[in-house]
């Protein structure tokens, strides 16, 4: 065998490796940026449920602030658990 035959074949092993490189190498990329893409999805989304957490914090401090005001305690009592006065007559919408 000749030493411009076997430069030849050398060469092109040499060229099929680094093309089987970049398939593999552009292949994790994609991988990856569609990993990414959606791991900054999630983000978002906690984000958005941490600041509706802090909004309900919030709330039940205020609640709790206030937690000897009748007027407050029966705002909640009324609207959180459906209670009423005694001889209040409560009537039920009919939906349309």
């Amino acid at each position: 065998m000749s030493p411009i035959r076997k430069k030849r074949k050398s060469n092109i092993f040499t060229k099929l490796v680094v093309l089987g490189l970049l398939i593999y190498t552009s292949t994790t990329l994609i991988g990856l940026h569609g990993q990414i893409t959606g791991a900054q999805a999630a983000r978002a989304e906690m984000e958005a449920a941490v600041i509706e957490l802090e909004r309900s914090i919030e709330l039940y401090e205020r609640e709790i602030e206030n937690s000897d005001d009748l007027e407050i305690i029966e705002r909640i009592a009324r609207n959180r658990y459906n209670l009423v006065m005694p001889g209040e007559r409560v009537f039920h919408g009919v939906p349309n």
